[in-house]
C-alpha cells in the first residue's frame, strides 16, 4: 500500500544539488571566474552573466556551450578552493539537515562540481557528515542534464526512484531528476531566476529550506501485530 496520498512510497532518500541549495557560494564562484577569465582572456569584462545561466553543470561543459577555453578551469578551481572559506550555508540548511537525518532518511549530494572540491568545501563548512554520499560531475560518464548522477546516488544510497526525491535550483537539476525517475523539487532561495525552474513544472516548490520538512510525509511505524 502506498505510503502517502500520492500514491507513492514515503521518501527514503533525499538528493541535494549543492551550489545554490546547501550553500551559498554565488559570490565565491563570480570572483572565481572573473579571476580565472582575466588570467587566461586577458582584460575585457568576463561574461558571469552568461556563466550564471548555466550554474549546474559541469565547469568543462559550460566552457564548451560559451566557446571558452578549458584552461579558464585551472585558475577557476585554483580561486574556488582559496576562496571556500567564504561560502555560507544558507540558513535554514542545517536544521533542515539534520531534522531529515532524525526522520531516518539518507542524504545523498549530486553536484555540477568535481566530487573532490565538492567533499573538500562540504569539510571546511563543517557539514559533510549530514551526507552518505558526495558524487561529483567527474565521477559520472554524463553529468547533468543526464540522469547518471542522480542514478548513481540512488545506487549508493540503496533507495528506488519512486523512493527519492532531488532538490534543486537549476533547470538542468529538474532534468536530471526526471530522466532519473525521482520527484523533482525546485529550491527558490538562492540567486537563481525563479521563472525558468517555474516554468518546468517541478513536482514541488521551496521557498525555504524548513518547506522540504513539511512536505515529505514521514515514513509509517512498522504495524505491530
Amino acid at each position: 500500500m502506498p505510503d502517502d496520498a500520492t500514491g507513492r512510497p514515503a521518501v527514503r532518500a533525499v538528493v541535494f544539488d549543492l551550489d545554490g541549495v546547501i550553500v551559498d557560494s554565488f559570490d565565491v564562484m563570480r570572483r572565481a571566474f572573473q579571476t580565472a577569465y582575466a588570467e587566461v582572456m586577458g582584460d575585457g569584462p568576463a561574461p558571469f552573466e552568461e556563466y550564471s545561466r548555466h550554474l549546474g553543470r559541469y565547469f568543462p561543459d559550460i566552457m564548451r556551450i560559451m566557446g571558452l577555453p578549458p584552461e579558464i578551469e585551472e585558475p577557476f578551481v585554483r580561486e574556488s578552493y582559496r576562496l571556500a572559506g567564504e561560502v555560507t550555508v544558507f540558513e535554514g540548511v542545517g536544521p533542515l539537515l539534520a531534522g531529515l537525518r532524525r526522520r531516518g532518511l539518507r542524504l545523498a549530494v549530486a553536484t555540477g562540481k568535481s566530487g573532490p572540491r565538492a567533499r573538500s568545501l562540504l569539510a571546511v563548512l563543517g557539514i559533510a557528515g549530514y551526507f552518505e554520499h558526495v558524487i561529483g560531475s567527474d565521477e559520472v560518464a554524463r553529468p547533468k542534464p543526464a540522469p547518471d548522477i542522480v542514478e548513481r546516488a540512488l545506487a549508493l544510497l540503496g533507495a528506488r526512484p519512486d523512493e527519492a526525491v532531488m532538490v534543486g535550483d537549476a533547470v538542468t537539476d529538474l532534468h536530471s531528476a526526471r530522466a532519473a525517475g525521482v520527484g523533482a523539487i525546485a529550491a527558490l532561495w538562492g540567486e537563481s531566476d525563479p521563472a525558468p525552474l517555474l516554468a518546468e513544472r517541478p513536482d514541488a516548490v521551496l521557498h525555504r529550506p524548513a518547506d522540504l520538512l513539511g512536505l515529505l510525509t514521514p515514513p509509517r511505524p512498522p504495524v505491530r501485530t
